[in-house]
């Protein structure tokens, strides 16, 4: 009795591209987030401030759909090159 396993057992390289999506997506976030960061310490310093500002909900809830809508984009980069 054999059993036949290629089609229940992938190749390991199959999954790669998933691993550096993942990567990618990864450090491409660090980095985004650390300017980000940078830019906002240092508008807060030439602003005159001992600390940050503080972030009003609105604000809050701005930068939380920008930051929806930029993750949709990459999700419609993934779907086949965007919608025109």
């Amino acid at each position: 009795m054999t059993t036949d396993t290629s089609q229940t057992q992938a190749p390991a390289h199959s999954d790669a591209w998933k691993f550096q999506a993942y990567l990618l997506g990864a450090l491409i976030g660090l980095a985004v987030g650390l300017l980000a960061g940078h830019f906002y310490v240092r508008v807060s310093e030439e602003s005159g401030q001992e600390g940050p500002a503080k972030l009003k909900s609105m604000d809050a809830l701005k930068l939380a759909i920008s930051v929806l809508g930029l993750v949709r984009q990459v999700t419609d980069l993934g779907a086949g090159g965007g919608k025109k």
